[in-house]
């Protein structure tokens, strides 16, 4: 029903079941785990009104565990991104996982789906830093683009001793370029959606 994947890694695509409705991914080597996904397979939809809350979960100094809620996964929304590299210090929430008792070593962390009415989902409040803006992935995309441009269009420049006289060809100064990549980057500092205006 689900799938878990991290960078590098192999596709994880057979949950253990720990209970008829709580499913369970290992994660071993957790520490140099930035994201993770979690999606629906596709060949079993949830039930109508059900949905998936997302737990990422870690042995504390003392071996116990700590769940932390990520967020969820549904019929209209069946993948989602979750940074889980921020989460490794802080405080557990409420889990459905509590009376279980599963299987686990200290370096293995586990990603853990509980089946769920909607209603309940709607309640439940995800760790803040667990999600994946999409406007910060919009701006380091953009701020990726713009170096790339810079860099690209730098490795042209040419001094004017070095020019040939070509009447065909369009030369842009180096520091206009070079203006034009600040001040871009300076609005999308202020405002990553200015664009749109």
């Amino acid at each position: 029903m689900f799938g878990c994947l991290v960078a590098g890694r192999l596709v994880q695509t057979v949950a253990q079941q720990v209970a008829e409705d709580k499913f369970v991914f290992d994660l071993p080597d957790y520490q140099s785990i930035n994201h993770v996904v979690v999606f629906m397979l596709g060949t079993v939809p949830f039930p109508d009104g059900m949905g998936g809350s997302v737990y990422f979960s870690y042995p504390d100094s003392s071996g116990m565990p700590v769940w932390q809620l990520l967020g969820f996964v549904t019929n209209g929304k069946p993948s989602a991104i979750f940074k889980i590299s921020g989460l490794k210090s802080g405080e557990g929430s409420q889990h459905p996982f509590g009376a279980m008792n599963i299987t686990r070593t200290p370096t293995v962390a586990q990603i853990g789906i509980s089946v769920e009415l909607l209603d309940n989902l709607a309640q439940l409040t995800p760790v803040g830093s667990a999600a994946v803006s999409s406007v910060d992935s919009f701006t380091q995309f953009t701020q990726k683009m713009l170096d790339n441009f810079y860099n690209f269009a730098s490795s042209f420049a040419v001094s004017q001793a070095q020019m040939t006289p070509n009447p065909s060809e369009v030369f842009i100064p180096a520091n206009v370029v070079l203006k034009w990549y600040e001040n871009f980057q300076r609005r999308l500092t202020q405002n990553p959606l200015f664009w749109k205006t």
